[in-house]
């Protein structure tokens, strides 16, 4: 089994709604598929629903199945990148790190007012974004076998510079100031490579945040939305009110994001405010207690209380794919499934 170089073939044959929100990406096996701009979970919803659903039969017509997972549990045999000059020069300046098999992560955009705001609310996601990460990982296979890690997806990004958790910073400037010097090195190509965990997105007034897997299912996608747009509001209301996130060391951070992409929710996870490890749901919770009176403003409280429900009971979509090989020992049966998981309502 590989995956097959059939990405442009297959965002032609979409009709023209979803072709216009749907792209080429970094791997000819790849395309990106973006909602309209969202104000609710159902909306949402319908839309990724509608996406990949219309991409699935688009595949089907070329002989192949779309799966969405964070890399690749098969074969890569067309590593060269896309025909986008962007995606060319980045081969050019990064060299074989840009050999890796195809990755696939879901990122999420918040509107936030302004870009000093932005800015010091990403920093008030750093002691929480490693506990997303360990409810979305969702890459546990890699040629054909486990790699031991729930994200292969995140352990194959530790190669790129310019990724990662965010730096605790002082304001805009200091992030005009960090990229710039990251620039001069060669660690970024340009400026627009800021590719952190959140970060203000350089072409829309949000934050983005891109520390997950492509999610299994729709339902997966839309609670990582709504856990998202709550840490948002939440970190918005708590700079309004004075309460500051402290400067976690960049070191704990890392470790913390480490520990979620190795082993996702099964055991514990480290507290960057404790400074110990914890029992994986246990900071589930606090983060649900946490943006509590954001979900109940926006609404959302009962479709992430839901959500997390159907987590705790089938797992992460690492758990998910390693009971079906252990189940099954058949590569070809647990990617049909996945591909099943992809589409489902």
């Amino acid at each position: 089994m590989a995956n097959t170089p059939a990405a442009a073939t297959v965002v032609a044959a979409l009709d023209a709604g979803v072709r216009g929100q749907s792209r080429m990406e970094f791997r000819h096996s790849m395309i990106e598929m973006v909602t309209p701009v969202c104000t609710s979970l159902d909306e949402a919803a319908g839309h990724l629903l509608r996406h990949r659903r219309a991409a699935a039969l688009a595949a089907e017509s070329v002989g192949a199945c779309l799966v969405a997972v964070g890399a690749t549990p098969v074969a890569e045999p067309e590593r060269a990148v896309t025909g986008n000059p962007r995606y060319r020069a980045i081969a050019g300046h990064y060299g074989r790190i840009v050999d890796d098999p195809a990755v696939c992560g879901c990122h999420v955009h918040v509107g936030v007012p302004d870009r000093e705001l932005a800015v010091h609310v990403c920093n008030q996601l750093r002691p929480w974004l490693p506990v997303v990460q360990a409810m979305t990982v969702d890459s546990p296979v890699h040629a054909g076998a486990d790699t031991g890690h729930a994200s292969w997806r995140a352990m194959q990004l530790d190669r790129w510079p310019g990724l990662g958790p965010s730096p605790w910073l002082a304001s805009a400037g200091d992030l005009d100031r960090t990229v710039s010097l990251a620039v001069a090195s060669g660690m970024m190509l340009d400026d627009s490579l800021i590719l952190w965990h959140a970060r203000p997105s350089s072409a829309y007034p949000t934050v983005e945040v891109r520390v997950a897997d492509v999610c299994p299912t729709a339902a997966d996608a839309v609670l990582l939305a709504g856990l998202v747009r709550a840490l948002v509001a939440t970190a918005i209301d708590d700079i309004a009110a004075g309460r500051f996130a402290p400067p976690i060391p960049d070191h704990a951070v890392r470790a913390a994001h480490w520990n979620a992409a190795h082993q996702g929710l099964t055991h514990t996870l480290l507290d960057v405010r404790q400074e110990r490890a914890r029992p994986a749901w246990d900071l589930v919770t606090d983060l649900v207690t946490t943006i509590g009176p954001a979900l109940d403003r926006s609404g959302d409280r009962a479709l992430i209380d839901a959500g997390l429900a159907r987590l705790r009971a089938e797992g992460t979509g690492a758990d998910r794919q390693r009971r079906l090989l252990a189940a099954r020992h058949d590569l070809p049966s647990m990617l049909a499934a996945v591909s099943r998981w992809t589409v489902a309502g």
